[in-house]
C-alpha cells in the first residue's frame, strides 16, 4: 500500500467529536501519516479539541470569506480532503468545488450542484421521488389546503429545513393553522405511520456505491439519533441502491425513510455525514477508512461486511478548557 501524508479537513465541526475520532482511528489503524483538522466559526465547538489541528473560520453566511478561508487552510495544511457536515454549506461548496480543488490542491467531498439542489429543497426532493417511481407521502398543494381536501394526521415541515427543526405531526385544524403561521415556507404532507430508518450510504468519487447500511431510529433528540440499531433489511437496501443509481452523488449520503403499509416510503436525502454516521462506521461500514484508501489510489468495490443487529446508545460528555481555551 502506498503511504503518503493525508490531511483531512472537517468543516463546521461543531459537536462532531465521534466523526473526528473515527477519522483519527482509521488513519492510525492504516498507519497513515497525516492530521485531522477541524474548522468552525466558534472556538467553543467541542470537536475542535479532539482534532490534531484547530481552525477558526468566518460564518458560512459570509460566503466569499468562508470559501477563501477554506482555500487558505488547504494551502497551509496541505489538505487532501475537505469534508462538509452541515446542510447550509453544501450548495456553497458545490458551487465552489472546482475553485477550492484547483487553488487548494485538494478534493472536496461534495456531490454536484444538481444533486445538492434536489436534496436541499424538499419540494425538489418530493418531485425527484415521484418522477422516478419511489414511494413518498402525498404532498398537499395550495388548492387542496385552501379547500381543506385532506385528512388528519398530517405532517408539516419547512421547505429547506434540517435537523427536524419546526417539523411536526398535525392532529387537527387548529394545530395546522398555528403551524402554518409560525413555519417559514411550510410544506404539508400525509403523515407516515411506520418504523423510521436512517440509511448510511457511501459512494466513491466516481459515484460507485460502496456500502448501504440501514439502522432503526429507536430514539432521537433535537432531530438527531440518540439510540439506533443496525438492521440488514434487504428490502430497504435494494430500494436505496436503486435510489442512489438514479440520484448519483459522492461520499457519505444519508437517506431517511419509514417502512409503512405502502412499503419503503421516503422522507429526505442528506448528501453529507449524518450525526449518527459513526454508528455504521463502528459497525464495520467504515467510510472514513474507505476515504483514506481512495485517497491512496485504491479501487474499492461494494462491501456489506458490517455487523448486523447491534445497538448504539449516544450520550453527552464534558471537556474542560482553561482560561486560554486550552484543553485541560
Amino acid at each position: 500500500m502506498e503511504t503518503k501524508e493525508i490531511n483531512i479537513l472537517i468543516l463546521s465541526a461543531g459537536r462532531r467529536v465521534e466523526l473526528t475520532n473515527c477519522f483519527k482511528a482509521a488513519r492510525d489503524r492504516l498507519g497513515i501519516t497525516g492530521k485531522v483538522i477541524a474548522a468552525d466559526c466558534s472556538d467553543l465547538a467541542p470537536a475542535l479539541y479532539f482534532a490534531d489541528v484547530q481552525k477558526i473560520v468566518p460564518p458560512i453566511r459570509q460566503n466569499e470569506e468562508y470559501i477563501a478561508s477554506i482555500i487558505d487552510i488547504c494551502k497551509k495544511e496541505n489538505v487532501s480532503l475537505v469534508v462538509p457536515t452541515i446542510d447550509t454549506e453544501l450548495m456553497l461548496l458545490a458551487e465552489n468545488k472546482a475553485r477550492i480543488e484547483y487553488e487548494g490542491k485538494c478534493n472536496v467531498l461534495i456531490s454536484d450542484k444538481k444533486v445538492i439542489g434536489i436534496c436541499r429543497n424538499k419540494i425538489h426532493t418530493q418531485l425527484f421521488f415521484e418522477e422516478n417511481g419511489f414511494c413518498v407521502p402525498h404532498l398537499y398543494i395550495d388548492k387542496e389546503l385552501k379547500e381543506k381536501d385532506y385528512e388528519f394526521p398530517l405532517f408539516i415541515k419547512p421547505l429547506d429545513g434540517s435537523s427536524s427543526i419546526d417539523a411536526y405531526k398535525v392532529e387537527n385544524e387548529d394545530e395546522l393553522r398555528a403551524y402554518m403561521e409560525i413555519i417559514d415556507k411550510p410544506m404539508v404532507q400525509a403523515f407516515m405511520d411506520g418504523e423510521e430508518f436512517t440509511i448510511d450510504c457511501f459512494c466513491d468519487f466516481k459515484g460507485n456505491i460502496l456500502h448501504i447500511v440501514p439502522r432503526i431510529r429507536i430514539a432521537t433528540r433535537s432531530g438527531e439519533i440518540a439510540k439506533g440499531r443496525i438492521v440488514r433489511d434487504i428490502e430497504i437496501i435494494d430500494d436505496v441502491r436503486r435510489l442512489l443509481s438514479v440520484l448519483g452523488g459522492i461520499g457519505h449520503i444519508t437517506v431517511q425513510c419509514r417502512k409503512t403499509k405502502r412499503g419503503v416510503e421516503y422522507i429526505e436525502i442528506n448528501p453529507r455525514f449524518g450525526g449518527g454516521a459513526p454508528m455504521s462506521i463502528m459497525a464495520g461500514a467504515d467510510s472514513c477508512e474507505k476515504l483514506y484508501r481512495l485517497l491512496m489510489g485504491e479501487e474499492l468495490s461494494y462491501d456489506d461486511n458490517y455487523r448486523d443487529d447491534v445497538t448504539f446508545l449516544r450520550f453527552d460528555a464534558s471537556i474542560m478548557l482553561d482560561e486560554n481555551l486550552k484543553l485541560c
